[in-house]
């Protein structure tokens, strides 16, 4: 019984984290797409570069602290809205805002088809990396299997991100998802044993990167 109640959840989270999963996160660059306008991401090792960097001490980082926080407390009504606000008031631009309650709101929706009294607790407009860790925790899914997978679809987003920019080719992107694995892996065992505490950044390219998107003429991302 048990091996089946884990084979549900790991078919779920694949589910969840896989890119046809319709919550739309293919139209977001997180404010890559400026860097590259601004050239500080002009090819494969640039973009390697910029997304470790993120994971380690960026926005994937905290999502990951978010993530493990809201996995923790699903159960808490009050604590997760506290949660949702702490996220929201986290978000660094109008874009990076809107990008991470729309794809909440989606993955909240989507998840659905999977009933649980999980979705009663949660509102609209809650962050991205909150409903998954909700959600995933309702569902019985092991904290570090649901990290290193937000993980690996947002490193995978990006890497998406930087071929259709045209910055890294196909074999490049896969390459650099190889590459990191143990990154990716070492971030999520961190996060599942990180408190509130733990949140902070220190990459304020990105971070501006991703406020001047609003502005940047053309685009092919939302953020």
């Amino acid at each position: 019984m048990t091996s089946v109640r884990s084979a549900h959840a790991l078919l779920r989270l694949l589910a969840w984290m896989s890119p046809a999963f319709p919550v739309g996160a293919f139209s977001y660059s997180g404010g890559l797409e400026t860097a590259v306008n601004d050239r500080r991401v002009s090819n494969a090792v640039e973009l390697d570069g910029w997304i470790d960097l993120l994971l380690h001490r960026g926005t994937f980082w905290n999502d990951a602290v978010l993530l493990a926080q809201a996995w923790r407390c699903q159960t808490d009504d009050e604590a997760l809205m506290h949660l949702a606000e702490l996220a929201r008031a986290l978000a660094g631009s109008a874009e990076r805002y809107r990008e991470t309650v729309l794809l909440g709101d989606a993955f909240r929706d989507a998840a659905a088809a999977w009933p649980h009294d999980v979705f009663e607790r949660l509102g609209r407009e809650t962050p991205y990396p909150v409903a998954v860790g909700a959600i995933a925790s309702a569902h019985d899914i092991a904290l570090d299997d649901a990290i290193a997978a937000y993980l690996h679809a947002a490193v995978s987003q990006f890497v998406s991100a930087g071929i259709r920019l045209g910055v890294a080719g196909q074999k490049d992107g896969v390459a650099i998802l190889a590459r990191l694995e143990g990154a990716i892996t070492d971030v999520a065992g961190r996060a599942a044993i990180s408190s509130l505490d733990d949140l902070g950044s220190a990459t304020i390219l990105a971070d501006t990167a991703a406020m001047r998107h609003e502005i940047q003429e053309t685009r092919l991302f939302r953020s």
